[in-house]
């Protein structure tokens, strides 16, 4: 079991779902994963779901406000980064052409965090934990084991990222186009270029989650009432993976990585 109780900069440190339904998606994964929920309270009627796994921290939901539904905002897993002081890396963001979304604010004792976006679009948060690090399991069955950006222009965040985290970055031996990043020696995750293909789907990051047998869980994810994108299927010194929706529609991926694997 990969138990963590700190992050290096620039590492993907906590796992965030907006749902339309946070009762069903509390369902789902906890049915999927075997996650259990700790709902705290928000506000009056609202409530933060945290997710955890064997006692340990694995990710977060909320509900999205009407606002942000009425905005389009879709069902979605949002991918956080640790950083050692929140103010400063919100203040570079704009600098190497991102966007600041909502600035640096605390959220009470466990950390503070700034909303951003990257060059391409996509969203993502930063994070300087103080009470709560982060997750306090990922890399292991049922946990988050990598997280993937899906781009247009993977030069230019790469570019972007590097500056802001410090990555250190490398072109896949599997796939040419596919930028892969690790944070102090750790691979934790890509860059997946975007095609034709994806047509109007803005760039976006998302999570991947370990699997002991991918088809099982993809199998166990349709009979939740998960909607199958594509897979599974066998990546070559990779493993085996498959791209789903929960019923709300939030993407995620499942993948049981090859023996002598160990990114998605």
């Amino acid at each position: 079991m990969a138990i963590v109780n700190k992050f290096a900069p620039g590492a993907p440190c906590w796992f965030e779902l907006g749902t339309t339904d946070q009762e069903a998606a509390k369902r789902f994964y906890g049915g999927l994963l075997g996650w259990s929920a700790q709902d705290d309270p928000m506000g009056p009627g609202q409530f933060y779901t945290m997710f955890k796994l064997d006692g340990h921290y694995a990710g977060a939901a909320y509900t999205l406000e009407p606002k942000m539904r009425e905005q389009g905002v879709p069902a979605h897993w949002m991918v956080y980064f640790a950083v050692k002081s929140v103010d400063e890396s919100a203040a570079k963001v704009s600098e190497l052409g991102g966007k600041l979304e909502q600035p640096p604010f605390d959220v009470m004792d466990a950390g503070r965090m700034a909303l951003c976006q990257d060059p391409g679009g996509a969203p993502f948060c930063l994070w300087q934990g103080k009470a709560n690090p982060g997750v306090g399991v990922i890399r292991q069955d049922n946990a988050v084991c990598w997280a993937e950006l899906v781009t247009r222009d993977t030069a230019k965040v790469r570019t972007f990222y590097t500056a802001l985290f410090g990555w250190e970055t490398k072109g896949s031996a599997n796939m040419p186009t596919y930028i892969e990043f690790s944070v102090d020696g750790e691979p934790s995750g890509g860059l997946l270029p975007m095609d034709e293909n994806w047509k109007d789907i803005p760039s976006h990051w998302g999570i991947y989650f370990h699997a002991a047998d991918c088809d099982a869980a993809v199998e166990k994810a349709k009979q939740l009432g998960a909607t199958v994108r594509f897979g599974p299927f066998s990546a070559p010194g990779v493993g085996r993976l498959a791209s789903l929706a929960d019923p709300q529609g939030a993407g995620f991926s499942l993948i049981t990585f090859a023996q002598s694997g160990g990114r998605a």
